[in-house]
């Protein structure tokens, strides 16, 4: 099993819209992805500040690359991730 993990942050006041976001977005694709095992989403506040850590399970790297693309090693993005981080 592969862990792989990304992290992110956005304003405090956003972190509860940020969270539904993603898990109307990544979360979900990678519920969906083949060879996904679970998802982790960890969430701490401090000050002004919510730092996200979300930790994935695969079962290879062929799994994660249907996920990331060609390079697993680069965070996908959304087109709505500009407006949280």
């Amino acid at each position: 099993m592969i862990a792989r993990i990304w992290r992110g942050a956005t304003k405090a006041d956003r972190a509860q819209d940020y969270l539904e976001y993603l898990r109307g977005t990544g979360v979900a694709d990678y519920a969906a992805t083949p060879g996904n095992h679970g998802v982790e989403v960890l969430m701490r506040t401090h000050g002004d500040r919510t730092d996200f850590t979300l930790i994935t399970y695969w079962e290879s790297i062929e799994a994660i690359k249907r996920f990331a693309g060609d390079q697993p090693e680069v965070a996908r993005f959304y087109p709505e991730d500009d407006d949280y981080l």
